[in-house]
């Protein structure tokens, strides 16, 4: 699915398509919609830089056994290592 976001809306928020995507990630991560890595991916980072926008914002991960595995099969899918 494609979401389409005009310039004129980008323009009026001073944000560009990247930053759209970080701050939707960063949304959905503070929600607890998806794991670290789902965010990471969507917000096209390595999980380590998201882990530091969010500790940037004051942010702290709500991490556990469940997200852990669900971020393995995340990076499995992924192919990243």
């Amino acid at each position: 699915m494609a979401v389409m976001i005009t310039d004129e809306i980008l323009d009026a928020a001073h944000l560009t398509a990247t930053d759209i995507k970080r701050e939707l990630a960063v949304v959905l991560f503070q929600q607890d919609r998806l794991t670290l890595a789902q965010c990471a991916a969507l917000a096209e980072m390595p999980w380590l830089s998201f882990q530091h926008l969010l500790a940037s914002r004051g942010i702290s991960p709500h991490y556990d056994v469940a997200d852990f595995e669900q971020d393995l099969m995340t990076l499995e899918q992924l192919d990243i290592r």
